[in-house]
């Protein structure tokens, strides 16, 4: 019988369970979790998004896009607008201070990612990263 380390599907989950609890760590001052910081990023790269586009790119559930949208709306960090293209459909955008809260966790990103990757060199991290985006571009697309 092999051992669990010996599979791959559960180190990817352990290392995947133990990154969200670092990432969360590090946000629970701001009060966010891992969902709203996912979130935040996703729409940092677009000039704002339905959501139902949300639930389908990030893979939660369309009811929690709701509840993670109002957590931050409350905060500031994002807001709903009319869509330029269906006055009925509301997208949602990151604000300035959205944004100044990426920026200012950007560091502790990089502290959480370093923690978890300490035994890895630089070229082994760049090797395992090119290989997670290509899984995940297969995978998570």
């Amino acid at each position: 019988m092999r051992g669990l380390h010996a599979d791959t599907g559960y180190l990817m989950y352990r290392l995947g369970l133990r990154s969200g609890q670092l990432f969360n760590t590090f946000l629970q001052e701001s009060g966010l979790r891992l969902r709203h910081y996912a979130l935040l990023r996703f729409l940092a790269t677009t000039e704002g998004a339905l959501q139902r586009e949300l639930s389908t790119r990030l893979g939660y559930d369309p009811s929690a896009i709701v509840g993670l949208v109002d957590d931050l709306e409350k905060l500031g960090f994002a807001e709903r607008r009319p869509s330029p293209d269906d006055r009925r459909s509301r997208i949602v955008v990151l604000t300035a201070d959205g944004r100044g809260f990426l920026r200012d966790t950007d560091e502790a990103g990089l502290r959480v990612t370093n923690e978890l990757l300490g035994p890895l060199d630089a070229s082994e991290r760049a090797t395992l990263h090119t290989l997670l985006q290509r899984v995940a571009e297969d995978g998570l697309a």
